[in-house]
């Protein structure tokens, strides 16, 4: 439970620290909203055929980025144990390519949108997110960690003085 509760809480929050960051962030640096949830109506539309409204594809999409893509972060952390920040960067790297080098041209669109202002704030977008996210993993687990009834008894088993 705890390895669960810490990936629900970093993905969440990374998740609303991302749409923060698409919608009020990205606009004064790059002149470009990240909508994510475009992407979620293309490949629903063209994997289906049928076209889903936005209210149906930014619940998605959040499910996608704090669940989906917390989990990652925690698989990144397993597979490859290394500075808290390395795994959050390399985590949004791959999350990166995959939604600009992979889905994107899945779509109809080029590849990684020809490195556009679009590409260059998901990128940002991306890794400013897993980077929280690896971060709050690792202080949710280490305070779990912490906790009695997880890892840990109540108290440590004592020997009194003359018993052995």
């Amino acid at each position: 439970m705890p390895i669960i509760l810490s990936i629900v809480l970093a993905g969440l929050i990374g998740e609303i620290v991302f749409e923060l960051y698409a919608w009020f962030v990205s606009p004064v640096l790059f002149g470009v909203v990240l909508q994510p949830s475009n992407l979620v109506i293309a490949i629903t539309s063209k994997l289906t055929g049928m076209q889903i409204s936005k209210t149906v594809a930014f619940p998605v999409h959040f499910l996608i980025g704090s669940l989906g893509f917390g989990l990652f972060v925690y698989a990144t952390r397993l597979i490859m144990p290394a500075r808290v920040w390395l795994t959050g960067f390399i985590s949004g790297l791959i999350l990166w390519f995959v939604a600009q080098g992979m889905l994107a041209p899945f779509i109809g669109r080029s590849f990684m949108m020809d490195f556009g202002t679009y590409t260059q704030s998901s990128f940002v977008g991306h890794v400013g997110m897993t980077l929280l996210m690896a971060h709050l993993l690792a202080v949710f687990l280490s305070r779990f960690e912490g906790k009695t009834g997880l890892n840990r008894p109540a108290a440590e088993p004592t020997t009194l003085q003359g018993q052995q």
